[in-house]
């Protein structure tokens, strides 16, 4: 796998928002916003993409989106919605090859998303 820069912000050897952190996993305040709270939650341990997860990645994959919720229930979204969303590979909008979870939250979410 190549040294992407969500590696970089586990090292912290660019800056970002971290807004939660434990031994599995990092979450930061995404740059380019979809929504009034657009966080990503990262595994330190790098995945390329979900379509690379392997079985013995559930445990961590269940973590992600439990750390996701918890992060929108502290926030006081969870009861209005939030969505959380992984992209996977080029088609399906993926542009840092190390899996991630979006938490969109903070207003209305539409399907498709527009």
């Amino acid at each position: 796998m190549t040294d992407t820069i969500f590696a970089k912000i586990i090292r912290r050897e660019i800056p970002a928002d971290i807004v939660y952190e434990d031994d599995e996993i990092l979450a930061f305040r995404d740059l380019n916003p979809q929504a009034p709270v657009h966080v990503l939650f990262i595994p330190k341990r790098a995945i390329a993409s979900l379509e690379k997860a392997e079985p013995g990645d559930a445990e961590l994959l269940g973590k992600l989106q439990l750390a996701a919720a918890a992060y929108a229930r502290e926030l006081g979204m969870a009861e209005d919605g939030f969505r959380t969303v992984i992209n996977c590979n080029t088609h399906g909008g993926q542009t840092v090859y190390h899996l991630h979870v979006h938490l969109l939250a903070g207003r209305h979410m539409h399907w498709p998303p527009g």
